[in-house]
């Protein structure tokens, strides 16, 4: 089984809700942190880490002794990541691998066979454990634009017999949809307040866009209104779990501790969100 944990927004409390998830007893888990700009499941189960791998994605390479500047390249990409000049003497091209998607287009289209794959680094996977659970994360390059192809090779340690919990970047973007889909079900991680009430409305958008079952948790539910709640209510969204406002919770979390270890009363409520989302599933 796949399950993403995820939000409209940063700052709702989407690791807390994964990093204390992973510790109920009773299942194999493995945790995939994709919030590959911000990663930082590490920093609350501390995993011994066993790899790091270097991944790379493929750009364009122009051989310049073959390019005839016809244009053909410049104009398929849709990124501007290359351009294409002709002179009374030859042709040649400039690329841009930090706009580059990787799609292959360019090399696709031109008639002289001149372009071929070159790569760059775009960041590390490392790979951890935690006494049973499975950890992998991401570490975008500083400078980086491009999270999917990293959240991509994270997501390949996703592993049969496992409860895979991914922990997707905030908002609604492209790395947060590269994280989600692909997903059995969805947690939504939210708090009462009008901005969370709208990143909410936009992240169940963005769920339901890819048609995938989802739940939300309400974080600080105590605090602010019940707007979150009636429309969670107006749409048919199942309430999984409400994390009260606790001060002890915010000490626990400043130093690098999970709740459901310091807190040992908190156990029973991702215990039960645990039991909920394997009844929403069916698992």
């Amino acid at each position: 089984m796949i399950l993403t944990i995820a939000s409209g927004k940063g700052g709702t409390g989407k690791t807390t809700v994964a990093t204390n998830l992973v510790q109920i007893d009773g299942q194999r888990f493995k945790l995939l942190d994709c919030d590959v700009e911000e990663p930082n499941c590490f920093l609350f189960l501390k995993p011994d880490i066993q790899e790091t791998i270097k991944i790379n994605m493929p750009v364009p390479d122009v051989d310049e002794t073959k390019c005839t500047g016809c244009g053909k390249c410049s104009e398929i990409c849709q990124f501007k990541a290359i351009a294409s000049f002709k002179t009374p003497d030859r042709g040649f091209c400039i690329t841009f691998p930090e706009l580059c998607h990787g799609c292959g287009g360019c090399m696709l289209v031109c008639p002289e066979d001149a372009v071929t794959w070159g790569k760059r680094e775009v960041g590390v996977v490392e790979t951890g454990l935690f006494d049973d659970i499975k950890m992998v994360h991401g570490r975008l390059r500083i400078g980086e634009a491009m999270s999917p192809p990293l959240i991509k090779a994270v997501k390949k340690y996703v592993e049969d017999g496992y409860m895979n919990i991914i922990d997707a970047p905030p908002g609604t973007s492209c790395p947060v949809i590269e994280a989600v889909k692909g997903s059995d079900y969805v947690v939504l991680v939210t708090e009462p307040t009008p901005f969370g009430l709208n990143d909410l409305i936009l992240a169940v958008e963005m769920v339901r866009e890819i048609n995938i079952p989802m739940g939300v948790v309400i974080n600080r539910a105590d605090i602010g209104n019940k707007m979150v709640s009636d429309y969670c209510m107006e749409q048919g969204i199942p309430i999984l779990l409400e994390i009260p406002y606790d001060r002890k919770i915010a000490e626990v979390y400043s130093r690098g501790e999970c709740m459901i270890k310091s807190l040992p009363e908190y156990h029973k409520l991702f215990s039960d969100l645990l039991f909920k989302i394997k009844k929403e599933v069916q698992v």
